[in-house]
């Protein structure tokens, strides 16, 4: 690609047709998922966009939230789980939010990783997009055993290798149906995952209240936050929330990843980024929140929170200390279908993210194929191949090699996150030092660059706090076989931007200097009359309460 400074440009010149492929209306100039020269099938609504963004499973609303947070609570008490979950969270808010400006104005192929690329710097860019890609090829076999490991609530008799073989096959057969399938499968699911934390907040209220007759406690109130307590084993116990909460929220950036195949990004991106708010507090922080007011801490049953392990849910375990028969059945099946939704973005993230790189000349060839219906269908055999891994469950010493599969992704979120806060960033300068405007932006993220700023900041302090507990696990002495497995993702990552700086012989030097940016490739050309959501309004007392709540929905 030439780098070569670019003659200041206005956004409503017609840029490079090849690389352009919207109209001045914000819609792509071909008919709605028809595919032109090998490029991906722009499927995905407005509808699709949402819920992504709402529900997004890479643990998302799944296994992360509703067995992982188990072992947090009992590690750092509601209290830590609490405000870690509050911290990456915003991280999160303020990572969208960069996202979007960046997704609206270049909904292209690879969408941060090309960023990365782009304002920092390639061989960063190159150690991103296949640290992501390597994240989730490597969580599908996990997810896989879990969903089977979910099962024996109900039927321990049969192998869980049954169970593999049939999610894997039903993941199979939803690639067939490629970007639509993804979208439809991730809407009704998360429509699912929607009603059931709802509900459960609604009787976790009831239950707290006393409004339970079969719970023997009657008003619990907060209780537990005074006995166990609020917080456990100190700072350790605190630091060791971020993994988990990043784990818990991971898939989120997917929302930038799916505007190379929307309909119309610049729609339906703003109101998808904007839905993270109310995720964020409700279906997290609110969720968890009442976990903790109606289950002690000191459960031991929380101690084996990992994986699928739904017996051992918290979620499950506070269905179950109130008495209510039935139920945690019930909530046992919706964990089976979140953690199914899990496998169904693992495909989506990991097959765009390898069809990217590829393009771009950082991965095997044979990987930027796409079939005549929009499908990378390389990336997709890879990532089914991948798959079959969790046929290791199998052996004795699955779960040994599962731990070290994992290790490989435990870090990455905070890797990609902070790189997607920093792109936001160089991407302003470069804007500006080329003699462009901010008016001239479709869409601007809502705290600016500062926001972008404290959400990189944030990044890097979940990274020291683990590393620190990596180094001085929580009751137990130094070790460095849990040092590699906290923080081995790093060391792969670093390995990877040495190899490519390496292998490019250094090209580009450190950073990308903001006159060399390329602003133009990729970027849909448009007229600058604001969305109808976005004109200005004039700003009064008496429609403030009406601008707040329009800043996040």
């Amino acid at each position: 690609m030439d780098l070569k400074e670019p003659p200041p440009a206005r956004l409503s010149e017609k840029a490079d047709p090849d690389a352009v492929k919207y109209d001045s209306e914000g819609s792509n100039e071909y008919a709605e998922g028809q595919v032109q020269n090998g490029q991906l099938s722009r499927g995905l609504k407005g509808r699709h966009m949402q819920m992504i963004a709402i529900v997004m499973a890479g643990g998302s609303i799944g296994a992360g939230l509703f067995v992982g947070s188990g072992s947090a609570f009992h590690t750092g008490g509601p209290g830590s789980v609490l405000i870690g979950f509050i911290v990456v969270g915003l991280m999160l808010l303020f990572t969208v939010q960069a996202l979007g400006e960046l997704a609206v104005l270049y909904p292209v192929n690879g969408a941060f990783f090309t960023y990365t690329c782009r304002f920092l710097d390639e061989s960063w860019g190159f150690a991103m997009g296949w640290d992501y890609a390597l994240t989730w090829l490597t969580i599908l076999p996990f997810e896989i055993t879990a969903a089977g490991i979910t099962i024996s609530y109900w039927r321990d008799d049969i192998n869980i290798g049954v169970w593999i073989a049939v999610f894997l096959t039903i993941l199979v057969v939803v690639q067939f149906f490629g970007v639509k399938g993804y979208g439809e499968v991730e809407f009704v699911l998360g429509l699912i995952k929607i009603v059931a934390v709802v509900g459960f907040i609604i009787f976790g209220i009831v239950v707290d209240c006393g409004g339970v007759k079969s719970d023997p406690r009657g008003y619990i109130g907060a209780k537990y936050w005074h006995d166990p307590g609020a917080f456990r084993n100190g700072f350790k116990g605190f630091a060791s929330v971020f993994v988990t909460a990043a784990f818990a929220f991971g898939g989120t950036e997917l929302v930038g990843l799916a505007a190379a195949e929307a309909t119309d990004p610049r729609k339906s991106l703003p109101r998808a980024t904007k839905q993270v708010f109310w995720r964020i507090a409700t279906f997290y922080v609110l969720s968890l929140f009442i976990v903790g007011l109606i289950l002690p801490s000191d459960n031991k049953k929380l101690l084996g929170a990992s994986g699928a392990n739904t017996k051992a849910s918290p979620f499950v375990l506070a269905i179950q200390e109130a008495g209510v028969k039935g139920l945690p059945s019930v909530f046992n099946a919706v964990i089976t279908i979140s953690v199914l939704s899990v496998a169904n973005s693992c495909t989506y993230g990991s097959t765009r993210t390898m069809q990217a790189l590829g393009v771009r000349g950082m991965g095997p060839k044979f990987l930027t194929y796409i079939d005549n219906q929009g499908r990378p269908l390389w990336c997709v055999v890879v990532q089914i191949l991948f798959g079959l891994l969790a046929f290791i469950g199998e052996a004795s010493n699955g779960s040994t090699v599962f731990t070290w599969l994992l290790s490989l992704s435990g870090l990455s979120y905070f890797f990609v996150w902070g790189s997607i806060c920093l792109s936001h960033v160089r991407f302003r300068q470069g804007w500006k030092a080329q003699g462009h405007s901010l008016d001239e932006l479709p869409y601007r993220a809502q705290f600016g660059i500062v926001g972008s700023w404290i959400g990189f900041g944030l990044c890097c302090i979940a990274l020291v706090a683990t590393f620190y507990v990596g180094l001085f696990p929580v009751g137990s002495p130094a070790d460095a076989e849990n040092f590699f497995e906290n923080y081995l993702a790093a060391l792969i990552v670093i390995a990877l931007y040495l190899g490519w700086k390496v292998y490019t012989r250094g090209k580009g030097g450190l950073f990308v200097k903001t006159s060399q940016m390329d602003l133009m490739t990729g970027m849909r050309a448009f007229d600058l009359d604001p969305l109808d959501d976005a004109a200005p309004r004039k700003k009064s007392i008496a429609n403030l309460p009406t601008r707040m709540v329009r800043s996040f929905v």
